[in-house]
């Protein structure tokens, strides 16, 4: 249990650093008259298509990529395209509201939806990449930036993201079930370790005397190293890179090969979950390395781009396992739900909020769960009768939907009865 309330923390504190990159980054294309006419011209052969050609088109393109009847229609509608559109406003509002990254349940939604794994991993990947690209404004950060750090960190997680991508794809051409169970026991085990903390973060916030802190979830973390950054620190295998010099006289250094193996970890991690790997660069950089926090959200925004741009478009786009329409329509959703979300902390309690983060994750993870015997079952690996993977399949689907419902709905109408307040406290 300790251990599982440890590795729990490190994920909500990435979380969380992921979900203030995902903030900055939705309110600098929000910001900008330029990023919204790109925004636009994506958007634009999407509504085409969809509005003139999309039925006419579609039965005469494969119904399925690559052969595969177990892979999600290739084809556009303008359904699909809406329901993107829903799925990244719940995670957007999630990311807004609570301050952790809601990325984790688009995944399991657009599998929940009917999308297979393969596809919804290079998706999620490509939709990170295309708000990285359109929100960065790099020479803000330029001096948070370590280079020498950001580069050599990359030779690993570039690895780590081939040899990701690279499994993926093998386990989608061995058999696609397989992959779709590989996808989901990950989710299964990452969803169960987060919840399960964010359940126990919840109940002990609850009885705290100031019941619950800040909307976020507490104070800000990784002012000071601890002992394993310094023991890791201490081994002088070279070559060492340097960082930090601005903070400390003279400057911090450690071995570039810890800094590839996290970049591995990292890569490989975000090219088969999808997750863009900058939940987890944040607690590996701050926790393990002893990277400063201030160069570590520099650094982080900088490799995010390149992490999810290669494995997006490296080991998915270019296979056919992206799905275009759905992507953009994920982005424009989560934009605006990271607007209200972000907006509503600041008329509900912190331990509210928290609450329905553990609830939201706890979701995803009994999604992913109850969605996993019937795939075990369909390579033979376990007995199930068709009829029970049925019941558990809906269970865990309806499930994940009305607990994401619920808590997308209780956020907009916060927002909408509160305006007035709101506009108040702007003025």
């Amino acid at each position: 249990m300790n251990f599982v309330r440890k590795a729990g923390q490190i994920m909500y504190l990435g979380a969380r650093a992921h979900a203030d990159w995902e903030i900055e980054m939705a309110g600098n294309i929000l910001r900008s008259r330029k990023r919204l006419m790109v925004l636009g011209l994506l958007m634009l052969p999407i509504l085409i298509f969809g509005v003139v050609y999309a039925e006419e088109v579609a039965t005469e393109l494969p119904h399925y990529l690559g052969g595969k009847t177990a892979l999600s229609p290739s084809f556009f509608t303008m359904g699909i395209f809406v329901s993107s559109i829903l799925i990244g406003l719940c995670a957007g509002l999630i990311t807004g509201c609570i301050g952790a990254g809601g990325g984790f349940i688009i995944a399991p939604a657009l599998m929940s939806a009917g999308i297979k794994g393969i596809l919804a991993v290079g998706t999620d990947l490509f939709h990170i990449f295309a708000k990285a690209i359109m929100g960065s404004v790099l020479h803000k950060k330029l001096g948070n930036i370590s280079v020498s750090l950001a580069v050599i960190f990359l030779i690993g997680s570039i690895g780590g993201a081939s040899l990701g991508g690279l499994l993926n794809r093998y386990l989608y051409d061995l058999n696609p079930i397989i992959s779709d169970a590989f996808i989901t026991t990950i989710y299964v085990l990452m969803l169960g370790v987060l919840g399960t903390y964010s359940l126990i973060d919840y109940l002990q916030a609850r009885k705290a005397p100031d019941g619950g802190g800040d909307a976020h979830g507490g104070k800000s973390e990784g002012a000071e190293m601890g002992n394993l950054p310094k023991k890791l620190q201490a081994i002088k295998l070279p070559p060492m890179v340097t960082f930090d010099e601005g903070l400390v006289p003279g400057g911090r250094q450690i071995s570039s090969w810890f800094l590839i193996l996290s970049g591995f970890f990292v890569g490989l991690c975000a090219a088969i979950m999808g997750v863009g790997g900058g939940f987890l660069t944040f607690p590996i950089f701050v926790y393990v390395l002893g990277v400063s926090s201030m160069t570590t959200v520099g650094t982080d925004i900088f490799q995010i781009i390149f992490t999810a741009g290669y494995a997006g478009i490296g080991q998915y786009a270019v296979y056919g396992f992206i799905f275009y329409t759905l992507a953009m329509g994920m982005l424009l959703g989560s934009l605006l739900g990271i607007q209200i979300g972000a907006m509503s902390t600041k008329v509900v309690k912190g331990i509210t909020i928290r609450g329905f983060y553990a609830l939201a994750v706890l979701a995803g993870f009994i999604n992913r769960f109850f969605a996993l015997p019937a795939k075990l079952a369909s390579v033979k690996w376990i007995s199930l009768s068709p009829e029970t993977a049925k019941i558990l399949d809906f269970i865990g689907v309806w499930s994940f939907f009305i607990i994401i419902s619920i808590f997308a709905v209780w956020v907009i109408g916060t927002f909408v009865l509160n305006i007035k307040k709101l506009k108040g406290e702007e003025a």
